[in-house]
């Protein structure tokens, strides 16, 4: 009896561990599905932890190394990842030093070129300007363009647009006579009543083995607004390609600037190229914009390594940003233009958008005696530091000034196309001392002026009070002077060209195919900026000119160019 009440003891204690057991069972299946929620959280956290460090700088994502004070934001390197995290997506970074934006975003800065006006020959015969080859405009509207935006019409200098592009005048074959002058005179695309008159100036084109010994120091920003890729990355590639194409003849110094100066490389032989491109790519960007100082600094490493005879000259790359120490515009020209009188020249290379100064840019290379540019692409650095290099370098003509004289009897109004920036008073001329533009080795410069023949409608009123009719037995329309000083030279030479009216083509297909090209260019220039004078000529209008004048084209500039009026239409 006590036998069986024990097994009945026993079998009761076994069933209710049983049960616990079971229960514990269930309540651990019950609890399952809330731990493998836990375990994928912490994955996922995991997951999102791995993530890849970038800079925020304006409006773009650049891949840099960060160092002390620079933004931090999370990129998770797979995007569902943030799909599926959006916490992440909350977060709040700590607002960058105040030196990343010493200048609010997309604050491009440009000097005032309203399109010049019409004058009349009777009462102002004379025309006078300062050449220039510079193209940094019609790069930087393309960069414009390309992203989808209008350029502010500021940006758009006409003659940066027509002397982008190559033309085919005969090159002289005695550098004694630096450039040769070309004129052609036809109906104008966008009025019945008007004529184009284009003057064509070609270059001595130097052979590598004429080129000067060149004593180059390269000024780069390396600021923190420098951060972008098509900033500090593109300047580093593009100055790396032009070092390859120097010679033991030439030195190369590096100089850098941003909240402090440093001379980074000293005078170094062109032929070490290893160690050039090594300095160079090993900048870095961030700090303010020192841009004075380091001016300074790179025309004391200039005339340190100074070639008697040989090319002298300072290569600015930057955004043009110059936000911290003396920024006074005239003490920097006063002190370029001491430099220059020295031997010392100072070319400009713009790159990057959102603070770019061109303003800054082309008033520091017109004083220096230099070229500015602007590099948007690897494509545009070939251009002007390899195929355009001697004529970046080495100049072959100084101070060159054109003067136009129109006569009254055939000529009632003319216009000059571009260079409202390069005007000068027609007393300069004559006078040595005053300033102008140089001629690269191989470069060509063009003008055009849109002109009104006697007998078409003008612009203009006719006069009440002044001599109603001229008469002339002359066949002269015009005449082309120009001035220029053989380098090292003080005293300007003279030429001088007539324009006769049997040199008046009939109609506008008759023209050369260069001519139309270039008119097609003044066109689109013209339009950009949204000139009265083109009537109702559209952007297809342009672009079908250009396309029947591209010619030989081995580059695809002017291929490109159609593209870009076509893109332009778009907008």
């Amino acid at each position: 009896m006590k036998t069986n009440k024990t097994l009945i003891a026993l079998t009761i204690g076994t069933l209710f561990i049983s049960g616990c057991s079971n229960q514990e069972s269930e309540t651990t299946i019950a609890k399952q599905p809330e731990n493998e929620k836990q375990a994928q959280t912490t994955i996922e956290n995991k997951e999102v932890a791995e993530v890849e460090k970038i800079t925020v700088m304006g409006s773009r994502l650049a891949d840099v190394q960060t160092d002390g004070g620079v933004v931090e934001y999370m990129k998770a390197s797979q995007p569902q990842v943030l799909m599926a995290a959006p916490a992440m997506r909350k977060r709040i970074a700590p607002p960058p030093p105040p030196e990343y934006f010493t200048q609010p975003l997309n604050q491009d800065n440009y000097l005032p070129s309203d399109s010049n006006g019409v004058f009349q020959a009777a009462t102002t015969p004379l025309s006078t300007f300062s050449v220039d080859v510079d193209t940094g405009s019609y790069a930087n509207v393309r960069s414009y363009l390309s992203m989808g935006q209008k350029p502010p019409k500021d940006s758009i200098r006409e003659e940066a647009f027509i002397n982008y592009f190559d033309y085919n005048y005969r090159v002289p074959e005695d550098k004694s006579q630096p450039f040769a002058t070309y004129t052609e005179l036809a109906p104008a695309p966008w009025s019945d009543e008007r004529h184009i008159l284009r003057i064509g100036l070609q270059g001595y084109d130097l052979p590598v083995s004429e080129r000067k010994p060149s004593n180059l120091v390269f000024l780069v920003d390396v600021s923190g607004s420098m951060h972008d890729k098509n900033k500090l990355p593109l300047l580093v590639q593009s100055l790396t390609m032009m070092v390859k194409q120097l010679s033991a003849r030439d030195t190369v110094s590096l100089v850098t600037y941003a909240g402090n100066t440093q001379l980074v490389l000293s005078p170094t032989k062109g032929n070490e190229k290893q160690t050039i491109i090594d300095a160079l790519q090993k900048l870095q960007a961030g700090g303010g914009t020192h841009g004075e100082s380091g001016i300074k600094m790179a025309y004391q490493a200039a005339k340190k390594a100074f070639v008697k005879g040989g090319v002298n000259r300072i290569i600015l790359a930057t955004d043009g940003d110059f936000n911290v120490g003396t920024t006074n515009i005239d003490a920097l020209k006063e002190m370029i233009a001491d430099k220059r009188k020295q031997g010392i020249s100072l070319t400009t290379l713009g790159f990057g958008r959102g603070n770019y100064n061109d303003a800054m840019m082309e008033q520091l290379a017109n004083i220096g005696d230099g070229n500015h540019a602007y590099i948007d692409t690897l494509h545009e650095a070939q251009k002007v530091l390899l195929r355009q290099m001697s004529g970046t370098l080495q100049s072959i003509a100084n101070d060159v000034k054109i003067q136009l004289e129109f006569n009254p009897a055939h000529v009632k109004e003319y216009r000059l196309i571009g260079y409202q920036n390069r005007l000068l008073k027609d007393e300069d001329f004559n006078n040595d001392k005053v300033d102008a533009g140089e001629i690269g080795a191989g470069h060509t410069v063009t003008a055009l002026y849109e002109l009104t023949l006697a007998g078409n409608k003008g612009q203009v009123d006719a006069l009440r009070y002044q001599q109603k009719q001229v008469v002339s037995a002359s066949e002269e329309l015009l005449q082309v002077k120009i001035r220029y000083k053989l380098p090292g030279e003080t005293e300007s030479k003279l030429i001088s060209q007539v324009v006769n009216k049997q040199q008046v083509l009939n109609d506008f297909d008759s023209a050369s195919l260069d001519f139309k090209f270039a008119a097609s260019v003044a066109a689109f220039a013209q339009k950009l900026k949204q000139s009265q004078y083109l009537g109702s000529m559209n952007y297809q209008d342009i672009a079908t000119i250009a396309q029947a004048n591209r010619g030989d084209d081995p580059f695809n500039y002017r291929g490109e160019f159609v593209n870009l009026v076509e893109l332009a239409s778009a907008l």
